[in-house]
């Protein structure tokens, strides 16, 4: 029938390549950004450009599918702490972890800031919103007291670009630490 066949599933040799071409994608977008080049992605995973390109034709659908994995460890990571702990220090904890992977993740950094990729746009074709999680963990948050009731999410992320813009031009631990606590302090409820 036309229009029900399934794609060839890869050969062993195929599916290896493409594994070290995801994994090498990831380390070359992490350590230099999402302006790395496929070259030096081939380069990492031992592969040709023509094999990077069979599997990812395009650098937008290789940037997807390494920007997907990360979000959807993301959203995976925010519904354990939503189950783990109580709202607040899942909010709170869910922050810290998004500032702390964006800066050691430069090609999550960059998506998070919409610096050469839409993550947003990417992760609704693939049914991931991180946005959505944060919201949740923020309504709860709000619904215990422990959040301000006057932000939103779209406030939160702003916060952690801005967490994350600290970093940009080089790791520095200690700011990070201040930054979060001046984030932590702006979001709780003031006492009476």
């Amino acid at each position: 029938m036309e229009g029900s066949a399934r794609p060839k599933p890869l050969r062993v040799d195929a599916q290896r390549n493409r594994v070290r071409v995801l994994e090498a994608a990831a380390a070359v977008f992490a350590e230099q950004g999402l302006s790395a080049s496929v070259r030096d992605v081939a380069a990492r995973a031992g592969v040709g450009l023509g094999t990077v390109a069979r599997h990812f034709p395009t650098k937008e659908l290789l940037l997807d599918a390494i920007v997907l994995r990360a979000v959807q460890e993301e959203v995976d990571h925010g519904n354990a702490l939503a189950a783990e702990y109580e709202p607040g220090r899942a909010f709170f904890t869910f922050l810290s972890y998004l500032v702390d992977r964006g800066n050691a993740n430069r090609g999550l950094a960059d998506a998070l800031t919409g610096a050469g990729f839409d993550v947003e746009k990417a992760a609704s074709r693939a049914d991931l919103d991180v946005i959505q999680v944060l919201q949740r963990l923020l309504d709860g948050a709000q619904a215990t007291g422990d959040v301000r009731p006057d932000v939103d999410a779209a406030d939160v992320k702003a916060l952690v670009v801005g967490c994350l813009a600290r970093e940009r031009r080089a790791p520095d631990p200690a700011a990070r630490t201040r930054m979060l606590a001046v984030l932590r302090r702006g979001l709780h409820v003031a006492g009476p």
